[in-house]
């Protein structure tokens, strides 16, 4: 496996690596029904500039090709030195410490990229990624503006 920044060259294997993802899974990553992604999503999706936007893919050679089985990924919020951050495993990924291992690659280079904390908002039902914000440190509260949903928070 093979755990890198996102490229250019990433764009087919991200939309890919979505489309096989399970419904369920895509409800929790987007916290909302996605089947397919629009460009504009997309187009968003890909943008790394290596400082207030970054995303790491995991690669494994699958049938001769490489295939994305997982995305971390943060992007800087308007409160100066914080980022709101979202990871994704493949479904026959999980279980296996790969979102760990994802996440763990975003938070040391959002800490080197002088952020001071890191946030995600996510859907109260998704308990694999509690335990998983859970261990990597995370504190988690209610969501004040929606209770379907819990913030955590990482001071770096």
């Amino acid at each position: 496996m093979l755990i890198r920044p996102i490229r250019p060259e990433d764009r087919e294997r991200e939309v890919e690596f979505i489309r096989n993802l399970s419904p369920q899974t895509r409800h929790f990553r987007f916290l909302g029904a996605v089947k397919e992604v629009s460009p504009a999503l997309l187009d968003a999706l890909m943008q790394a500039d290596y400082s207030h936007r970054m995303a790491f893919v995991a690669l494994v050679h699958q049938d001769g090709k490489l295939v994305e089985v997982g995305v971390s990924r943060y992007a800087a919020s308007e409160e100066k030195g914080h980022c709101e951050c979202a990871v994704t495993v493949a479904d026959a990924w999980q279980h296996k410490g790969l979102g760990s291992a994802l996440m763990r690659h975003l938070i040391d280079t959002a800490r080197q990229n002088g952020f001071t904390q890191m946030y995600s908002v996510d859907t109260a039902a998704n308990t694999q990624l509690q335990a998983l914000a859970h261990e990597l440190g995370f504190q988690r509260t209610r969501d004040p503006q929606d209770a379907t949903q819990v913030i955590h928070r990482l001071a770096l």
